[in-house]
């Protein structure tokens, strides 16, 4: 063990974390709770960065997940007003 090791800790590899972070990602779809939950909050999300450039009303962002077979497909419709 060296010094630097000591004093920082040992840190994970990228490819060990990268492998942790699939098999939750496939564990909770295992589960079945890969459902559209964060959808709402995404849509929040996407009206404040937006209006900060253009003025849309809310009602105007529209967001879906949909399932293709094995693939899930996040749609995101923004309707955004015509000119200044």
């Amino acid at each position: 063990m060296s010094l630097l090791s000591l004093i920082f800790g040992e840190k994970k590899h990228t490819a060990s974390v990268a492998k942790e972070r699939l098999q939750l990602i496939i564990a909770r779809e295992r589960v079945g709770l890969s459902g559209p939950d964060f959808l709402p909050d995404l849509q929040k999300d996407l009206v404040a960065v937006i209006s900060k450039y253009v003025p849309i009303d809310p009602a105007d962002i529209k967001v879906a997940l949909e399932k293709q077979g094995n693939y899930e497909v996040l749609e995101v419709n923004i309707v955004l007003p015509e000119g200044r």
